[in-house]
């Protein structure tokens, strides 16, 4: 069986009011055998970065077990960069980038790589709006989210 995670976040400005999403899909071969929808509560301000982070934790954190071999599919550069490429350095520097600063959003960044590490991760990128259908089921989960919370206050 195969595991995918579809993730994405999204933020009605930036900073403003924002959701992440995450679509959970088991297969085998090209057969879907099961789909589970995730949409996290709306944050009143927040950042698009800070939900493109959220989505992937929101994923991870659904896995029950340990040990899953799953490809987590995002359309963030963002997360995808930092968690195959810039995070050890990070880690090494003490939560620091290149010019000496603290990493933006190190709450979110360390509670990622401690979920990942219970797992083996595969980070996939891919282009948002761009037809995927559960990395697009994602982007509407979130919005709706967004719209809900913005008629309700």
């Amino acid at each position: 069986m195969k595991f995918t995670a579809y993730t994405d976040g999204a933020c009605s400005g930036n900073p403003g009011p924002g959701a992440a999403a995450a679509v959970l899909v088991a297969s085998e071969g090209e057969t879907i055998l099961k789909t589970l929808e995730l949409v996290s509560p709306v944050e009143p301000m927040t950042t698009n970065q800070r939900q493109e982070l959220q989505g992937a934790i929101l994923a991870l954190s659904a896995l029950e077990r340990e040990g899953v071999d799953l490809e987590l599919v995002s359309d963030s550069r963002y997360v995808i960069q930092g968690m195959t490429s810039w995070i050890t350095g990070w880690k090494r520097n003490g939560w620091r980038n290149s010019q000496r600063e603290p990493v933006a959003n190190a709450d979110l960044w360390q509670e990622l790589d401690r979920l990942a590490a219970r797992h083996r991760v595969r980070w996939t990128w891919v282009k948002g709006h761009a037809g995927n259908r559960f990395n697009e089921r994602c982007d509407e989960l979130a919005v709706q989210a967004i719209r809900v919370f913005r008629r309700q206050v």
